[in-house]
């Protein structure tokens, strides 16, 4: 279990963009299952759309890729600093298939395929309760920035 404290010291998000609340359980170099309530005070659903609120896909794929992140990270046994960020890298076999709204609860559950040289490769899905909202696989790497 992470808490949201815990998560902060992990990602260098902060809001509005910080996607995951909690982690529920952590597998190093295999899973991680997370997290993302979903609130209407969210700043995105001013605008999208105004007459019936969704989340942004590419929000939930966010949301995953941060979660994703805390995996790589943990399973790496490293600390990001002010130079090291991870970046997206590929978005392959994006489906949707539910729309997200406010209320909703998504759980976030991403497995570590494959991690070389810093890119890391993820298969990833997002449910609301027991039904698929997204799944992708992910490609991330991490760089090292001036």
């Amino acid at each position: 279990m992470m808490d949201i404290h815990q998560i902060l010291k992990k990602l260098p998000h902060r809001y509005p963009i910080l996607l995951v609340d909690r982690v529920i359980s952590l597998e190093k170099n295999k899973s991680i299952k997370a997290l993302k309530n979903v609130s209407i005070n969210e700043p995105y659903f001013n605008g999208h759309f105004p007459h019936r609120p969704v989340m942004p896909g590419v929000l939930m794929l966010e949301a995953l890729a941060q979660a994703a992140a805390i995996l790589a990270i943990e399973t790496l046994e490293i600390t990001l600093d002010d130079q090291t960020v991870f970046y997206f890298a590929g978005i392959d076999a994006a489906r949707f298939k539910r729309p997200v709204e406010p209320g909703d609860q998504l759980t976030l559950d991403v497995t570590l395929e494959r991690m070389k040289a810093g890119v890391c490769k993820f298969k990833a899905r997002a449910l609301v309760g027991e039904e698929l909202a997204v799944e992708a696989e992910l490609t991330c790497t991490m760089r090292r920035v001036a």
